[in-house]
């Protein structure tokens, strides 16, 4: 059953990661990459890494998309206003409906089948506190690196839209 789920969460994540990759729309892309993330915190789950899987959620799913669509309305790449007038088709939400509904059923079968309830905790099971000091203690300086990496691309960001608004309200002012 665990390599049946692993497989088909592979899957799930792999689709879901391509169908990201080539959407038009950035918004599309960014739910299709949060139901790629899903997917990846499932497996991550289905590994032995509950507390992996739970950050990959909070960090990634969540607070990591939340920058990108904050990026994606700063720097204003919409759609096109003709695709916003016809509207979403049924055949635009299949894929994502299938993508959910596979990974809503890969839960149902983690909760219902859960292998590390009737085994006890693992020896080589991480604690949150045992992560918690390897994570800040031997590599502190890694985590401050990528949290300044990620500093710095919110504030370039911020920069390469912020020219484009003045250029624009300056023509309006000029007009």
């Amino acid at each position: 059953m665990a390599t049946v789920l692993f497989y088909l969460l592979g899957l799930v994540t792999v689709i879901a990661t391509l169908l990201a990759i080539t959407r038009r729309n950035p918004v599309h892309a960014v739910i299709y990459l949060v139901n790629s993330f899903f997917a990846l915190a499932l497996l991550f789950y289905l590994l032995g890494a509950p507390l992996v899987a739970a950050w990959e959620v909070i960090i990634y799913a969540g607070a990591i998309m939340v920058l990108f669509l904050f990026i994606i309305m700063m720097l204003e790449l919409a759609p096109t206003p003709e695709a916003d007038r016809m509207g979403p088709t049924w055949w635009q939400w299949l894929p994502v409906l299938l993508l959910a509904l596979a990974l809503v059923g890969c839960t149902l079968m983690l909760i219902g089948v859960d292998a590390g309830v009737a085994q006890g905790v693992p020896r080589w099971y991480a604690t949150p506190r045992d992560f918690g000091f390897a994570l800040f203690g031997k590599y502190a300086l890694a985590v401050e690196v990528v949290s300044f990496q990620l500093l710095f691309a919110a504030v370039g960001a911020f920069y390469v839209g912020k020219p484009e608004r003045k250029r624009r309200q300056k023509k309006e002012e000029g007009a």
